[in-house]
């Protein structure tokens, strides 16, 4: 369901990302992924999932799901409901939506039972090296310190990346890697390649661009030439 290198989109809750305009920036990265040959994924808002997941044919992640059967639980997000609506799987464990480890190991192990898959955050390359042990399709190592800054973790500090890349290659080699928090141009982006990362994990700079368009350019131009 996966492909990498992979961009994942994180639509949060921007206004330039929920309802119709959701949609409209879900077909624009769709078909500026396709026109270049490189994959993409994106994360909506639990309203949004089917239809955006109805409009375009990238994988369509939740924001988060609960480790929760269908039953009593109110308030609780459904992985069954999700899966049903379109959503190949979740994020977990953002930054602004954080659970402890045995919540983030609960919900992996319940969206694996679903055959859904699962991109769980973490904070720095010890908490990245622990979270790969539950076997995630992927872990993005976010410092939130630098989430919505423009400032790259990839450029500020970039051992971040690098030893994440490396620790987690040594306990699950299966794990793939992908970097976020702060990348904002495509020069981020290759440089996170650079330094072993499978893809990037970015909002802010896509969602909310001007021209979001031109933004989802400039982040695949970046992937490319790395590539090249």
């Amino acid at each position: 369901m996966l492909s990498f290198p992979l961009l994942v989109v994180n639509f949060k809750t921007y206004s330039q990302g929920t309802g119709e305009a959701a949609v409209k920036l879900a077909r624009i990265i769709e078909e500026v992924a396709k026109a270049n040959g490189v994959s993409a994924a994106i994360a909506v808002q639990p309203f949004d999932v089917r239809w955006v997941a109805k409009t375009v044919d990238i994988p369509v992640l939740a924001q988060h799901l609960d480790p929760v059967t269908p039953g009593s639980n109110t308030g609780w997000l459904l992985p069954e409901a999700a899966k049903e609506a379109g959503a190949v799987g979740s994020l977990l464990n953002h930054s602004e939506r954080p659970l402890d480890f045995e919540h983030v190991a609960a919900g992996v192990k319940r969206l694996h039972e679903l055959g859904m898959v699962t991109i769980v955050c973490a904070k720095d390359a010890e908490t990245a090296v622990k979270l790969a042990t539950l076997n995630p399709e992927a872990v993005a190592v976010e410092p939130p310190e630098l989430i919505g800054t423009g400032r790259a973790v990839s450029k500020v500090k970039p051992e971040v990346v690098s030893e994440s890349v490396k620790r987690i290659k040594t306990v699950n080699p299966r794990v793939r890697v992908l970097c976020g928090a702060g990348v904002s141009s495509g020069e981020d982006a290759a440089l996170a390649l650079k330094l072993g990362a499978e893809g990037v994990l970015l909002a802010s700079y896509v969602v909310c661009a001007k021209d979001q368009r031109a933004a989802v350019e400039d982040i695949i131009g970046g992937m490319l030439s790395f590539k090249k």
